[in-house]
């Protein structure tokens, strides 16, 4: 039994859904070869998520491909109450309210869990941790599951090399398909989006300040130059540290830029990025938002620790007067900005991250001897993806030769 806000918010999810199907083609065509096929009957999925319409579109695509779908969100904030009710109003069991409390939201999780899923579609690792710890018994069934994002792949790893995996796992974020540009692109673009609906500020002018210049750090520095930004990116690493200077933007620490900017968007997969030591040489009234995945990277405690007071400003805003008067912004509440400020990512992005997920989901439905540890994405479902993506937009490009192809595989010239 779904567990929603309002179901009288259905017809506005419905509304949604459907505009974003019409913008998601390929994996519209793996929808039509599903529903011939059945590759899932007998099937249960189990997908957490970010809950709004492009996930549940891909809720869409498993269902009419044979399986029982059970939704729910993969943060709080996320989630759209309307989209929840539509899934829901749909046939897909679905889980997902926004705003609840941590432990609402693992209450959700775990009712989702319920189903003994065959197959999880993660993201951020929310649902390996249960199924590895209190949701053990749930896990009875499990062939395997795909991890969406940076985050969760780093959380598998460690797993992994702990033992402590509960079923197999395939790294989607690792797909070119996906990172290339769901997480450049993407992120990129929804970003800017969430914090420009949130702020109804201009771009152009400020100093931004990207934390972590990874796929999605590249992407939010490259179209805040774009918007006629002054970039400062900060690293841990050397080479994506030589790799943004090359690419023209000024590098330096946290501690050097504190001072230096007006908007701050960390994306890192780390904690404690941005914390009470450069919450004291902020300028008033900076901007700072969060694109990784848990809401660890900006110190939103130490910064409440510190504030004299604060206060909502408007939707999604909360500011914080310090002691000297100066005022800091965090939005989101320190959680995914183009998520919990925005519509995340463009449908057109997500037709090629939810087609890597909808196809690895079948693999593993057909290779259900898969040993418990992470796989890569199979070459041929990523190759597979980006004809289908170029064939969709009107596009060709150039096929080798075989006398070209010999060429590349031999040694001669």
């Amino acid at each position: 039994m779904s567990i929603v806000k309002d179901m009288s918010l259905a017809e506005s999810g419905r509304r949604k859904i459907d505009w974003v199907r019409s913008f998601m083609p390929a994996l519209g065509g793996i929808e039509r070869r599903f529903e011939a096929e059945q590759p899932f009957r007998g099937k249960r999925i189990a997908v957490s998520v970010h809950l709004e319409a492009k996930t549940a579109n891909l809720a869409l695509v498993l269902q009419k491909g044979g399986a029982e779908v059970f939704l729910t969100g993969s943060n709080p904030l996320s989630t759209q109450d309307d989209v929840a009710a539509g899934a829901a109003s749909l046939g897909i069991e679905t889980f997902g309210v926004h705003g609840v409390d941590a432990e609402g939201y693992t209450a959700l999780l775990k009712e989702t869990l319920k189903c003994r899923p065959h197959v999880i579609i993660d993201d951020g690792g929310d649902l390996v941790d249960l199924l590895a710890g209190d949701c053990a018994d749930c896990a009875s069934e499990l062939l395997g599951g795909c991890e969406e994002t940076t985050t969760g792949i780093l959380r598998l790893k460690a797993r992994e090399k702990a033992g402590a995996l509960p079923c197999p796992m395939v790294a989607v974020n690792d797909a070119k398909s996906k990172h290339y540009y769901d997480n450049k692109y993407g992120t990129g673009q929804s970003v800017w989006d969430g914090i420009m609906h949130t702020t109804n500020l201009v771009v152009a002018g400020k100093t931004v300040v990207v934390a972590g210049y990874g796929w999605c750090g590249q992407g939010v520095a490259l179209r805040a130059r774009g918007m006629g930004a002054d970039v400062i990116v900060t690293e841990v690493d050397p080479f994506k540290a030589l790799d943004a200077t090359m690419n023209g933007f000024r590098v330096m620490p946290m501690d050097e830029a504190a001072p230096l900017g007006d908007v701050f968007v960390t994306v890192t997969g780390c904690r404690d990025v941005i914390t009470p030591r450069h919450f004291a040489v902020m300028k008033d009234n900076v901007l700072l938002a969060n694109a990784g995945h848990f809401d660890v990277e900006v110190d939103a405690a130490g910064l409440r620790a510190m504030a004299v007071r604060h206060y909502t400003r408007r939707e999604n805003i909360e500011g914080y007067v310090l002691a000297d008067g100066r005022t800091l912004n965090l939005l989101g509440e320190g959680r995914l900005v183009n998520l919990a400020c925005g519509n995340g990512h463009p449908a057109e992005i997500m037709d090629m991250s939810f087609a890597v997920q909808a196809l690895t989901a079948e693999w593993i439905v057909r290779h259900p001897w898969l040993e418990t540890k992470l796989y890569k994405v199979p070459a041929e479902i990523d190759d597979r993806i980006a004809a289908v993506k170029l064939a969709a937009m009107g596009l060709k490009i150039d096929t080798l030769t075989p006398g070209q192809e010999e060429y590349l595989s031999g040694w001669k010239v």
